[in-house]
């Protein structure tokens, strides 16, 4: 799998994400909309409007990977976006 050291940020996607977004769709939401490198080694969660499915980017120096995760009981808590903000946190 993959390390992060003590230098790696995490940043949540505030509000809902299409999760049909895949490697190109998810790389273009963290260069657009957080103004960031996706290959600069951070990682990046994006939720859906139910919140009960998380995808994660994540460059670990040899290619981008996307994790999925369905949750099957509950939903996950998550900010909502502002409208003032870029809809990171």
């Amino acid at each position: 799998m993959f390390g992060l050291g003590a230098a790696t940020r995490i940043y949540l996607a505030a509000g809902a994400t299409d999760m049909r977004k895949g490697f190109n769709g998810l790389y273009g939401l963290v260069q657009d909309r957080l103004q960031c490198d996706p290959m600069s080694g951070h990682v990046f969660l994006f939720a859906n409007a139910q919140r009960n499915r998380l995808k994660l980017l994540f460059w670990d120096g040899t290619g981008l990977w996307v994790c999925a995760k369905r949750i099957e009981k509950g939903r996950v808590h998550w900010p909502e976006a502002d409208a003032g903000q870029a809809g990171w946190c």
